[in-house]
């Protein structure tokens, strides 16, 4: 079976560099898609609260008949559950529901500035991680001026923050905040929601590996030393998406990849705007 590249966090655990998203998998198909997942081969599963199927994640995982320990875990609190009372008590309710003994990773979901609650969060996390029962602590959709406050005011780095990336929005400048600091970068939507497979490039390119466009999207973020957690509910597609280790893209193609960046890339929304 192939071995996942795994990637260091700064705080001495580390995370398998491909994972398997959930986000909208409906809570009814998500124990037989993430069970599907872990026979394949993937052995980090990144789910959230705000899903709402951290049920069938949990059971997928605890059925598998792997040691616990062999599998990493992503959850997250939502903006709603922010502040200190309220991210106990939906990390708790996370745990149970999934029904594990600790965490791998627990994500803050969304800065969500207008609520002004992301630094308590944050301590909160901390004190979470410091408990035994998360390993690692991280944030997703934070952009430098969120970063630096939280580490400002509790002198902790994230271990991780997950961020909307692929070929078309490549958060370079993010990407050196976070080389600059020692976090790790993790792409939510590494294959555009699918448009990866109409780029000229990218449908180029596949042809030249003997590929398809998403495992060159795929691929791509791997050589760039990110963390990527592509989502399918299509048996077919999670298997392909796991299948980009045994090739690798030239230097000259990964620049022509690099230029594929473009202001207007994002499709998710702006997180300073997001409450």
């Amino acid at each position: 079976m192939t071995a996942i590249p795994r990637i260091a966090f700064n705080d001495g655990h580390s995370i398998p560099q491909l994972g398997f998203g959930v986000f909208r998998i409906p809570a009814e198909e998500a124990e037989q898609l993430v069970g599907q997942a872990i026979e394949i081969g993937y052995r980090h599963i990144d789910t959230a609260w705000g899903y709402f199927n951290e049920e069938g994640v949990g059971a997928a995982v605890n059925n598998s008949g792997l040691p616990r320990d062999e599998l990493f875990v992503t959850t997250k609190v939502w903006n709603s559950s922010q502040g200190r009372e309220l991210s106990i008590e939906s990390f708790e309710r996370s745990l149970e529901t999934l029904g594990f003994d600790y965490l791998d990773l627990l994500l803050i979901h969304w800065p969500a500035p207008g609520n002004d609650l992301y630094v308590e969060t944050w301590e909160t996390f901390i004190e979470l991680r410091e408990s035994g029962r998360v390993r690692s602590i991280g944030v997703s959709n934070f952009e430098p001026e969120h970063l630096h406050r939280i580490i400002e005011a509790t002198g902790v780095v994230p271990a991780l923050n997950q961020i909307e990336l692929h070929p078309f929005f490549q958060q370079k400048l993010l990407r050196d905040f976070h080389d600059l600091h020692g976090i790790v970068t993790e792409a939510w939507g590494p294959i555009a929601r699918g448009a990866v497979d109409d780029d000229p490039l990218l449908v180029v390119l596949a042809n030249s590996y003997g590929r398809s466009p998403a495992q060159i999207a795929l691929r791509w973020e791997i050589q760039h030393g990110i963390v990527t957690i592509p989502k399918s509910a299509t048996p077919a597609r999670i298997a392909s998406n796991f299948d980009i280790f045994d090739f690798e893209i030239t230097a000259d193609d990964m620049a022509m990849i690099d230029a594929l960046d473009r202001e207007d890339g994002r499709f998710g929304p702006v997180p300073s705007e997001m409450n």
